[in-house]
């Protein structure tokens, strides 16, 4: 029954080479604009591409005015200090999340704190949230106390997993009503909407990743966008070194962090966001193939939530036990076909395991039966 799936999913992408989880696609200006770069001499942190790349990105998305960085890491801990995030404080997230997330609260000397999931969404239960918060918080002067550890709640970040969003605009209200700042960790969610509005938008500060195997990649890099105007500057600014404008002369008032994206990998941005549409067209037909195969099969497709248009970045369905996830790893990953179980959750982690949690429930379940396919655009 497993090696049906083998063979339905090299039937899905043509192939007998390896299939890997999910690969990027050249099939635009890319080898022009990165060639023009490295012509120009412009290559690092400075280029007409990083400005061209911010303003595409920013029309595409919805917002005002964007800032590129390095990786998405750099975006979410850059999202952090614009939030005020520092030693001691708190941020609370989800246990159920690629790591960076959690390693970027930590370059802060900042606490976090694991919230539940829905089981629909995989992404941050607003309703898990709101009963964390009356259980064990109250609104102070210095802001949302933890009335359990002491220190101040300075932020949540929710993440859309694989693509699919969480019940964000519920999740924004209850931030809204505790006095906390909302980052929203975007990373697999470029293209995704909730009730006809882009991920991403609905943050106080949003952070997105390029990395190689996200819908569209400029091989590493992220993207900050917030709210408020003097925020965006500020992100511009400390991802500058922090350094004063000034024709020749060096002076700094901040720490910075060298976190620009460099020119080429902004070119190479450029064309991949001229094809977004048609990946996502083609990753959104993907889905429904695996839909419609997985339709009379045991194993359950996790398909888009309610009242969301998600990007489908990775497919994923569930098993259900352990012991045929465990098999299924095995036997279809010996035939070179990429799945992957999902993350193991945070709390687990040994950096992590002294947090303050909530019940986790819905997270310790997803994490024992889901499975990642093969998700790369098929053009």
């Amino acid at each position: 029954m497993t090696l049906e799936i083998v063979r339905f999913v090299r039937d899905l992408y043509q192939t007998k080479d390896p299939i890997y989880l999910h690969e990027p696609l050249f099939i635009g200006n890319e080898r022009k604009y990165v060639l023009d770069a490295i012509d120009s001499t412009f290559v690092s942190s400075v280029g007409a591409y990083v400005d061209r790349f911010e303003k595409d990105f920013s029309e595409y998305i919805g917002t005002e005015k964007a800032v590129a960085c390095v990786n998405g890491t750099a975006a979410l801990h850059i999202s952090l200090i614009l939030a005020n995030v520092g030693l001691n404080d708190e941020v609370i997230t989800q246990p159920l999340t690629f790591i960076a997330t959690c390693n970027a609260i930590s370059y802060q000397k900042a606490h976090p704190v694991f919230v539940d999931v829905d089981k629909d969404t995989m992404g941050l239960s607003p309703d898990a949230l709101e009963a964390f918060l009356a259980q064990n918080t109250t609104v102070t002067e210095k802001g949302c106390l933890n009335k359990t550890t002491g220190r101040i709640i300075k932020a949540v970040i929710p993440m859309h997993t694989f693509g699919h969003a969480c019940r964000i605009d519920e999740i924004a209200d209850i931030c809204n009503k505790w006095h906390i700042t909302l980052i929203e960790d975007a990373a697999e969610a470029l293209g995704s909407t909730y009730k006809g509005k882009a991920l991403g938008t609905f943050g106080d500060i949003s952070a997105f990743s390029f990395n190689g195997n996200k819908v569209m990649t400029t091989g590493g890099g992220g993207m900050v966008i917030a709210k408020q105007s003097d925020t965006i500057i500020r992100a511009k600014h400390l991802t500058t070194t922090a350094k004063v404008p000034h024709p020749y002369e060096f002076t700094h008032d901040n720490i910075g962090y060298n976190y620009r994206m460099p020119n080429l990998n902004a070119a190479l941005g450029c064309a991949q966001l001229e094809q977004i549409k048609g990946y996502l067209k083609s990753k959104r037909e993907t889905a429904n193939r695996y839909k419609d195969f997985f339709a009379d099969r045991p194993e359950t497709f996790v398909d888009e939530p309610e009242n969301s248009h998600s990007n489908f970045w990775l497919n994923a369905i569930l098993l259900d036990d352990t012991q045929n996830r465990d098999d299924f790893l095995q036997i279809i990953n010996a035939q070179q076909v990429m799945v992957r179980p999902i993350w193991t959750l945070m709390n687990k982690l040994s950096m992590f395991k002294g947090c303050q949690t909530g019940s986790l429930d819905n997270a310790e379940w997803l994490e024992k039966y889901v499975i990642n396919l093969p998700s790369s655009v098929r053009m």
